[in-house]
């Protein structure tokens, strides 16, 4: 099942697919108020639990009236592995960079969550915005102490992610926080995929588009760490909550490491797609005026 968040004109609310159509979910009676919840509330069970709301479900949408917006708008934690390909681990040598023996995991700070088709914005402060397309996995049930071969029981499912990078601000820090979490860097959709409905999700091919012209283009099936590996890795640490975005990895492919660079700018238009995950696609537009507070006055 493909599971949305869409905004229809002033309401914010979460559905199903079916055809050309969303069941919305969110007007059911006592459902769960958005799908972090839905996924806290039922995780273990979430393939009847949809099928019941879905049969209780009076309201239906059209899927092209609506706003889609991040499957998952308020996670928890949204963490993503760094140099899991070894065709970007190639590419990036001419900066230095090595494969490390153990995974290398940075936050993308969760308010830079942003909807499938909305804009990216080209920050003020630097001109090295990057691309990276990604599959995202997506936690369904608070967990602890996973082993690699356990860990599929803990998946809800999957979407797509672009890991938008600026990237002179990401190498200001061993952490590469700053510059991966950028207001609006990081667009995922345009649904979330349950697990039930693809078998192996290391045999998918991703692509990553700039203006029509292929940049990226890889299979799941080339990641160095493996969905289990990730999970037990992050789980020996910490605990994993339901709504937790896991981002796996780019393959080749990303502008700052063409030759001569080749950033995105304004105008711009990024397409990453994921077979049988769907795609999403961002314009770059400038970042706006920031938004002033209004000073108080007091009598």
């Amino acid at each position: 099942m493909k599971i949305v968040t869409f905004q229809d004109e002033d309401r914010v609310g979460y559905g199903v697919i079916e055809g050309g159509e969303i069941v919305d979910l969110s007007t059911v009676p006592h459902a769960p108020p958005h799908v972090r919840a839905l996924l806290d509330a039922h995780g273990d069970e979430l393939e009847p639990a949809l099928r019941a709301l879905a049969a209780a479900a009076t309201r239906r949408v059209r899927l092209d009236a609506v706003r889609l917006l991040a499957p998952i708008p308020n996670p928890r934690k949204f963490l993503s592995l760094g140099g899991n390909y070894a065709s970007h681990l190639a590419e990036s040598a001419k900066i230095g960079m090595v494969r490390s023996p153990t995974q290398v995991w940075f936050n993308k700070q969760t308010s830079c969550v942003n909807g499938p088709y909305l804009p990216i914005e080209k920050p003020v402060l630097s001109d090295q915005l990057d691309y990276e397309g990604e599959m995202g996995v997506v936690i369904g049930r608070r967990c602890r102490g996973v082993k690699a071969a356990d860990a599929m029981a803990v998946v809800a499912g999957y979407l797509v992610c672009n890991d938008v990078s600026v990237r002179d601000w990401q190498l200001r820090a061993p952490t590469h926080m700053l510059g991966k979490s950028f207001d609006s860097h990081g667009p995922m959709g345009p649904w979330l995929t349950t697990k039930a409905e693809i078998p192996d999700p290391h045999a998918l091919c991703l692509t990553t588009h700039v203006n029509g012209e292929l940049r990226q283009s890889g299979s799941t099936g080339d990641m160095i760490a493996r969905i289990g590996d990730m999970i037990e890795e992050l789980t020996s640490a910490f605990t994993l909550e339901p709504g937790d975005i896991l981002s796996t990895g780019t393959p080749a492919g990303v502008g700052g490491l063409m030759d001569p660079p080749c950033y995105l700018k304004p105008g711009d238009v990024v397409r990453v797609e994921i077979e049988r995950l769907g795609h999403i696609e961002n314009r770059v537009e400038p970042q706006p005026e920031p938004i002033r507070p209004t000073v108080p006055v007091y009598p």
